[in-house]
């Protein structure tokens, strides 16, 4: 199946998501079928902090449409935060849309993880996914969801991380598994590779992309079919 991914957004999370993915069908002994479309960063922190869904929708819209253009059996958006419109976009949509936020729920009860601390953007902490997790508790630093979802979003535009930025990650997760009894940390932002990619912070980390690629891998070495993975038409 040829997969086409909405990506630049942002650029660490395009490259990561390359890597892992052609990686998966590497290990298949697989070729793999890829388009990849650029979406501009800044336009979309832009709708995601005034919440213009519709807007961003309608560039995700496009984008499919070139990404079907070239033959693409499904599209898929490179970024958790990016899928604050994500209801808004399935209709508009010119193929079926592979979400990263609905397999989770089903991954997470899957491992017996009963809470889990969130990082990412803003949105992403302060709406626990979405809303869409019903068999997992998911928890956040409340009081430090701006500074933290600011942080995160520097990173993710900058596609480099600090030292200091790191230890603000690490440390945020150490806490939540201390104080919110956090079974595991999800990181729920594509960029977040980037902080925790080498380290050992001492608990557990589920990596909310590599469910994602799982799901595409599936997709992409026909596996599953899009009905399977839970595609939206």
């Amino acid at each position: 199946m040829h997969i086409g991914l909405i990506g630049g957004i942002g650029v660490a999370a395009t490259v990561v998501y390359y890597q892992r993915l052609s990686a998966a069908m590497a290990a298949r002994g697989q070729p793999l079928e890829l388009t990849i479309v650029n979406a501009d960063v800044q336009e979309l922190i832009r709708n995601n902090l005034s919440d213009e869904r519709e807007a961003q929708a309608r560039v995700y819209a496009k984008l499919i449409e070139r990404l079907k253009s070239v033959g693409a059996d499904c599209a898929a958006i490179t970024s958790l935060g990016g899928h604050f419109c994500y209801e808004e976009t399935v209709p508009l949509s010119a193929l079926p849309l592979v979400s990263a936020v609905k397999p989770m729920d089903a991954y997470f009860a899957s491992r017996g993880l009963n809470t889990v601390g969130l990082l990412g953007t803003q949105v992403v902490m302060r709406t626990k996914l979405y809303g869409q997790l019903a068999r997992t508790r998911a928890v956040a630093l409340e009081e430090e969801i701006e500074g933290l979802g600011q942080t995160y979003q520097d990173m993710a535009v900058a596609g480099v991380c600090t030292e200091r930025d790191r230890a603000l990650f690490l440390d945020a997760g150490r806490r939540m598994v201390n104080d919110l009894n956090a079974d595991a940390i999800v990181l729920a932002g594509t960029d977040l590779n980037l902080a925790f990619d080498g380290q050992e912070p001492g608990y557990t980390v589920v990596d909310a992309l590599d469910v994602h690629v799982d799901v595409l891998a599936r997709l992409a070495s026909d596996e599953w079919t899009l009905e399977k993975a839970g595609a939206d038409r």
